[in-house]
């Protein structure tokens, strides 16, 4: 019990600014073995982005509860996944060969491709969440559900690549090397079963199976993705997991805006 919680204790430090006891370890192992709960620091970010929302709407329009919201979970994350996918953009926008891309994601200054897709994914968060709120009576019983399933969810499907792919990076100085190791099946689905769980409580919740079918897009933004990953690069690296999980959380958001789900 003590190694789980050691654990996810690595994971949390790994994944989120949220200060972690002095006697957690930062191993190459642990590291490791810790992406097993990815999916449950999108839980954590999910409910803390949720509680933010719930609490300023009280007090500050829609709208602006839902910046704020979204201030908040960049904040708890260090802007972790949205560095990513900012990279991504830079790297398979101004790179033509796997050494080029690979150059461009790894230098820390943000370029035009980056700007450009950071803005707009945000902005697509923004406006998708705000129209879930808008066409629905009942904002804060739609929106806090969607913000933890969609954290939940989008860091899963990030989580895969891990299992059914290869590192691209040969060098061994990445800040992801540790974490890229494969997992074991077993492992993948301990990790997988964890980032369900809250789509599976919406379910029951709201007593509509059809929300199972967010797991298509899902499955067709990962098949994409991996494709593209590895006809450029032939694999993956950090900055992949991380714009993953940005695509499938902005995927996410726009199943539920859907007309169908939103009434």
């Amino acid at each position: 019990m003590r190694r789980q919680v050691e654990l996810f204790f690595t994971a949390l430090m790994f994944y989120t600014r949220v200060p972690c006891p002095r006697w957690v370890g930062h191993s190459e192992e642990l590291l490791n073995k810790s992406t097993i709960y990815f999916p449950v620091i999108g839980w954590l970010v999910g409910v803390v982005a949720g509680l933010v929302f719930w609490g300023l709407s009280h007090f500050f329009p829609l709208n602006i509860a839902l910046l704020l919201s979204m201030v908040a979970s960049i904040l708890m994350t260090g802007a972790f996944h949205e560095d990513g996918f900012a990279d991504v953009c830079d790297g398979f926008g101004g790179g033509w060969t796997p050494e080029r891309i690979l150059d461009i994601m790894k230098d820390s200054r943000l370029g035009t491709y980056g700007a450009a897709g950071l803005g707009l994914i945000l902005a697509l968060k923004f406006y998708t969440l705000q129209s879930i709120g808008a066409d629905n009576l009942y904002a804060l019983r739609s929106i806090v559900p969607v913000l933890i399933v969609a954290h939940s969810l989008s860091r899963t499907t990030a989580l895969t690549f891990i299992y059914t792919h290869e590192y691209a990076r040969a060098n061994e100085d990445s800040k992801a090397k540790p974490v890229a190791k494969k997992l074991r099946l077993a492992e993948l689905a301990v990790g997988m079963t964890l980032g369900l769980l809250p789509l599976l409580g919406m379910v029951v919740w709201l007593r509509n199976p059809w929300l199972l079918l967010v797991l298509l897009p899902l499955w067709l933004v990962k098949a994409y993705l991996a494709r593209y990953f590895q006809k450029w690069i032939g694999g993956y690296t950090g900055d992949c997991l991380g714009a993953t999980q940005q695509v499938a959380e902005v995927v996410v958001y726009l199943f539920f805006s859907l007309n169908f789900f939103a009434r």
